[in-house]
């Protein structure tokens, strides 16, 4: 048997339910031959027609899609039916083999629920990746600066899979998140040999987002296209300025890509956001959660007026009730 598994890229998550997801199709069809594909948030249609040429094909994490070779679905995203008949199409499904839940707190940790309850598989021996995908995904940490020091393995973990670019290593990277402790995983000769330049580049990137930040009604803004494409710990900002409201960054990511992220502060009470961050980054073909969001773009000036519209809602009317989830 063949499996497409096609996850959110660059994204402790989006690794975490690959993971977790081919632990569940082992024991549930003793699966194996297990393709992992990372997706990107793009304008349009993300798959392309290679992405189905599996026996087996699975979403997670992302985007649905109504192809009839997408057998498996789970993801936990507002934003995950963004083409013309999407809900319909999921909801009309009677395969049972489809998920959606926009108040789980991670990808990872509704699989493992879902996979119990339906169909008898439990997960329990992968424990710690779920506990800290749910903390990682929701953000969930005690203040600003556990995920800017990151000195638990598993945030080592985090920063790795976030500032992947070789492909080669996203298939040994999700089987060593199943095969290894995280402090074991953490200490791998290849996490080692691609953190040990991160990390030196992460203390220059808090640095530099201080030096290039403005703030504005309570809203944080930044952009560092003029800087080679990487990923930034997306904490930084409130690292330095715990009391903002909304963080708006737009830098070169791996790829050249231009990207653009907007978050709550997930430190401030959660019934005080405004804004659906989701819904306001749909438009530019963007998706994620109420509480952070994202998209990219090709086009530097189409980026850099994206940022500016979103700033410029930001700081209008709330585009939904004070305390909606």
């Amino acid at each position: 048997m063949s499996v497409n598994v096609l996850h959110h890229g660059m994204c402790f998550d989006g690794a975490a339910s690959a993971a977790l997801f081919t632990a569940f199709l082992r024991r549930q069809a003793g699966a194996e031959g297990f393709r992992y594909i990372p997706k990107d948030h793009c304008p349009g249609d993300p798959y392309v027609n290679a992405d189905f040429d599996a026996d087996e094909v699975v979403g997670l994490d992302f985007r649905y899609s109504q192809d009839a070779r997408m057998t498996w679905f789970f993801d936990h995203h507002r934003s995950a039916f963004q083409l013309a008949g999407d809900r319909e199409h999921f909801e009309a499904d009677r395969s049972g083999r489809k998920f959606h839940d926009a108040s789980a707190r991670s990808c990872a940790g509704y699989i493992a629920r879902v996979v119990r309850a339906e169909f008898a598989v439990d997960l329990r021996d992968h424990a710690e990746l779920i506990r800290w995908a749910e903390l990682i995904d929701s953000a969930a940490f005690p203040d600003p600066e556990m995920p800017v020091r990151l000195d638990e393995p598993a945030l080592r973990l985090m920063t790795f899979v976030e500032s992947n670019s070789d492909p080669r290593l996203v298939e040994r990277f999700i089987r060593d998140l199943l095969e290894a402790p995280m402090a074991k995983h953490a200490r791998a000769g290849y996490i080692e040999a691609a953190l040990r330049p991160r990390l030196e580049q992460h203390a220059r990137d808090i640095a530099l987002i201080k030096e290039r930040l403005a703030i504005a009604e309570g809203i944080l803004s930044f952009a560092l296209l003029d800087e080679p494409g990487r990923s930034y710990n997306k904490f930084i900002p409130y690292y330095h300025h715990p009391e903002v409201r909304y963080v708006v960054g737009l830098i070169r990511a791996p790829g050249d890509r231009l990207k653009l992220t907007a978050g709550y502060n997930p430190w401030l009470p959660k019934p005080e956001r405004e804004h659906n961050l989701a819904a306001l980054l749909e438009p530019f073909g963007g998706g994620g959660h109420p509480f952070v969001a994202g998209c990219t773009f090709d086009d530097e000036e189409a980026a850099l007026r994206a940022q500016r519209t979103i700033i410029g809602q930001l700081q209008g009317a709330p585009t939904e009730a004070r305390g909606q989830r």
